[in-house]
C-alpha cells in the first residue's frame, strides 16, 4: 500500500524537485525545496530541539522554517531546566512565516507549554489541508505535575491534529496506556489504536526491544501494522534520536515521499547518524546528522593539511 500525505501536486521525491517545469512560476516552485514549519526549543548542546531539526531536515532536500518555544538548560549528559516562550511571541513568529511562505509539513517537537500547544494546535487548525508529524520526547527529567499538564494538552489540543505520532515505545505506553493490564507489553498496533481514539492515523513506534540485541521500529495505524525495520542496538546512551528520525521523517513526507517508503528512509538515516555517532563533551553520544558529507577513508590518501594552514589571523581589536 502506498500511503501519501499530501495533495497529489506534492506527491514528488525530493530529485523531482529539479525537473524542467511548465512555465515561469512552476519552475520557480520546483526549483525550492519543500518547506517544513518547526516548534521546538533551542538546545545549546546540539543534541536535538532546533538544531537537531535543521541538520535533519537539510540533509534529505527541506528547508526549515523554525519557530523557537523556549530554550534548554542543558548539557550533553542531561537537561536541567526549559524556559518557555510565551505564547504571543510563539504565535507571533508562526503568523508572520506562513503569511509569506507556502509550507508542505508542521513538526512540532518540545514546546514548553499547555499554553504553546494550544498556538500550535490553533496554527494546525488554519491549515488543514498540511499535515502534521509530531514527536514527543521522554519527558521525565520535568517536574510531575509540569509532565502531566503538558501531556493532558498534547492530548487534548495537538493529537487530533496530528497525522504521524513519533515516540519512543516506553514513553508512548506510559503517556496513551497507563493503566495497561495486560501479561506482555503493548505493542505498536495497541499504541497506534490509543492515538487513534484522538483522531491520530499513523503512529511511529520506536525502541521496541527484540531478542539478541536487536530494537524495533513499527510504524502502524489503528486497524494494522504498515512497516517495521529492526536495528542492532549500539553500545551507547544516545541524545537526540527522536529529533533526528521524526525531523527526517518530517522533511521527506514533505517533499511528496509516501509515508512508508519515507518511515524506513528516515530511520535508515537515523541508523547511520547514531552509528557515526560523536562524544563533544562528558556526556552521552550524539547523532552525526551530517555523516554523509564526511570523506571516505580510502578516497584520499593524501597527507592532511595542518590546522595551521587554517588558522584564522589575529584581530585587531582594542579596548
Amino acid at each position: 500500500m502506498t500511503t501519501y500525505l499530501l495533495p497529489p501536486e506534492h506527491n514528488r521525491k525530493v530529485s523531482d524537485l529539479t525537473d524542467p517545469p511548465n512555465d515561469e512560476v512552476e519552475a520557480e516552485s520546483d526549483s525550492n525545496p519543500p518547506c517544513v514549519l518547526v516548534f521546538n526549543a533551542s538546545d545549546p548542546s546540539g543534541a536535538g530541539g532546533l538544531g537537531g531539526d535543521a541538520l535533519a531536515m537539510a540533509s534529505v532536500g527541506a528547508h526549515m522554517l523554525p519557530v523557537v518555544t523556549g530554550a534548554y538548560a542543558r548539557d550533553t549528559a542531561e537537561i536541567f531546566d526549559h524556559f518557555a516562550f510565551d505564547e504571543e511571541a510563539v504565535a507571533e513568529q508562526a503568523r508572520t512565516i506562513l503569511e509569506d511562505v507556502e509550507v508542505q509539513l508542521i513538526k512540532v517537537g518540545f514546546v514548553g507549554s499547555p499554553e504553546n500547544l494550544s498556538t500550535v494546535a490553533e496554527t494546525a487548525t488554519d491549515y488543514p489541508d498540511v499535515p502534521v508529524v509530531a514527536y514527543m520526547p521522554n519527558l521525565s527529567w520535568w517536574e510531575d505535575n509540569q509532565i502531566e499538564a503538558y501531556l493532558d494538552a498534547f492530548r487534548e489540543l495537538v493529537l487530533p491534529q496530528t497525522t504521524v505520532l513519533v515516540g519512543n515505545h516506553s514513553t508512548l505506553w506510559r503517556w496513551l496506556l497507563p493503566d495497561w493490564s495486560g501479561e506482555r507489553p503493548p505493542g505498536a498496533r495497541d499504541i497506534a489504536k490509543a492515538a487513534g481514539e484522538f483522531g491520530v492515523p499513523y503512529t511511529l513506534v520506536t525502541g521496541l526491544m527484540l531478542p539478541d540485541q536487536f530494537i524495533d521500529n513499527v510504524l502502524a495505524s489503528p486497524q494494522s501494522v504498515l512497516a517495521s525495520e529492526k536495528y542492532e542496538r549500539l553500545d551507547a546512551i544516545f541524545a537526540g534520536a527522536g529529533d533526528t528520525l521524526s525531523g527526517a521523517l518530517a522533511a521527506l513526507l514533505a517533499s511528496g515521499t509516501d509515508l512508508v517508503a519515507a518511515t524506513s528512509e528516515a530511520l535508515s538515516y537515523m541508523d547511520r547518524c547514531l552509528d557515526a555517532g560523536f562524544r563533544p563533551g562528558m556526556g552521552h553520544v550524539l547523532p552525526d546528522r551530517l555523516f554523509w558529507a564526511q570523506p571516505e577513508d580510502d578516497e584520499d590518501d593524501d597527507e592532511p593539511a595542518s590546522p595551521t594552514d587554517f588558522a584564522l589571523p589575529p584581530h585587531d581589536t582594542r579596548h
